[in-house]
């Protein structure tokens, strides 16, 4: 089972990479479809038979939605700024982290 995770999950990211070389659009289309969480809440569901699990980790991927955001603001941002990519996507993950801890304080 692990293999076939391992399989179709990198399937997806190759293709929405591939899909990005072509088409910018196409590119974000697939990369903002929820295909990990969807794979990850069907093996969690088929894993345990766990429906009300699998609800409740649907509405903390909900909330956690939240700071993640920040990536997809902060990365254009910089980059159009002019900071190369390497540095741009540091930064943004570390404010993306700084988000997380944010909100963790705020929904404590």
């Amino acid at each position: 089972m692990i293999l076939i995770k391992l399989i179709l999950s990198c399937l997806i990211i190759v293709g929405a990479t591939e899909a990005g070389k072509r088409s910018g659009k196409l590119g974000g289309l697939l990369l903002s479809l929820p295909l990990t969480s969807i794979l990850a809440l069907s093996w969690s569901w088929w894993e345990t038979r766990d429906a009300e699990k699998t609800a409740r980790m649907t509405t903390e991927t909900l909330w956690f939605i939240v700071p993640s955001l920040v990536l997809f603001v902060a990365l254009p941002v910089l980059i159009r700024r002019g900071m190369g990519f390497p540095w741009a996507i540091t930064l943004s993950v570390m404010i993306t982290l700084g988000s997380y801890v944010l909100f963790f304080k705020l929904r404590a």
